[in-house]
């Protein structure tokens, strides 16, 4: 018994040891967020959209966060390299300096440091993330499949390629059933107001008056507007604010272009036309509810 755990840990160590030590080549795709902690703002000065052409001129396939990813990327996150340029504090000098890290958090690859001493900070930071990706030219990064990489794709990540596709199935059959009461609604007719005549009593005008801010709630769902939420970025999706500011929400990205779910509580933000949607069940009843969100 002893014996045959000794082999067992000495299989995972190797087969651990050998992912920690792949090349760039085993990794298929390289992902660049949408910002970097050094900047104040997302892709300020540009630079998040510098650093995805700067892959791809060095023959990496990139996307930024935000993308649609490819359906092996969606069912094999450890095909992707997570990039972050990072700056190196000095006085007079703008130093950066690009990483790659894979989904174990394990760094692959950081670049030489490129330098500036220009003054204005956009002049400074694009010539020196385009000096650090020089390092990339002597690799010549080209693609090669690695079994220990693609096995992490097979059966564990089944289970979110299927609920990504179901969720894919429940937006269009939301999108359905809305483009359907609209045109039920839109074939119902008007019903002319009843006139009224004086009859030499004083009419009651609230009882002819129609009621404002009347809404009307259907079996399936109840929609309302709400005010402005401000999306802030955070690792792996937003948090959502008020003017207070108070954190309303936070949403974690999924494999699906503006398709969003709410930490902590079973629910989903998508984008529907023009508006951002919330619904998630309770009891047994879909709660929809349109969002004010500014990204």
């Amino acid at each position: 018994m002893f014996k045959k755990a000794v082999i067992i840990l000495g299989l995972i160590s190797i087969t651990c040891s050998s992912f920690s030590q792949n090349s760039l080549n085993d990794y298929k795709y390289v992902m660049v967020p949408d910002s970097f902690d050094f900047l104040s703002e997302p892709n300020q000065f540009r630079l998040n959209n510098l650093t995805k052409l700067l892959f791809e001129k060095y023959g990496f396939t990139s996307y930024m966060e935000t993308d649609m990813l490819p359906d092996d990327a969606i069912s094999n996150s450890c095909l992707i390299l997570k990039a972050d340029v990072i700056r190196v504090k000095s006085m007079f000098i703008s130093k950066l300096k690009v990483e790659l890290k894979n989904c174990k958090g394990v760094v692959i690859f950081t670049s030489r440091l490129g330098e500036s001493r220009e003054k204005k900070n956009q002049v400074a930071y694009t010539i020196a993330l385009r000096q650090a990706f020089d390092s990339f030219e002597p690799l010549g990064y080209s693609y090669q499949e690695n079994s220990v990489i693609l096995a992490y794709g097979s059966a564990s990540s089944k289970a979110n390629v299927d609920e990504i596709e179901k969720l894919k199935e429940e937006i269009t059959q939301l999108k359905e059933e809305k483009e359907k009461l609209r045109e039920e609604s839109a074939e119902i007719p008007e019903v002319p107001k009843p006139a009224v005549v004086a009859v030499g009593i004083k009419s009651n005008p609230k009882s002819v008056e129609p009621k404002k801010n009347e809404t009307v709630q259907d079996s399936t769902a109840e929609v309302r507007k709400t005010n402005i939420l401000f999306a802030q970025p955070i690792t792996n999706g937003y948090q959502l604010v008020d003017g207070t500011p108070k954190v309303i929400y936070k949403i974690k990205k999924t494999g699906m272009f503006n398709v969003f779910l709410v930490e902590g509580k079973q629910a989903i933000i998508y984008q529907l036309d023009a508006n951002w949607i919330i619904e998630h069940y309770e009891n047994e009843k879909l709660k929809t509810q349109i969002l004010n969100i500014k990204f």
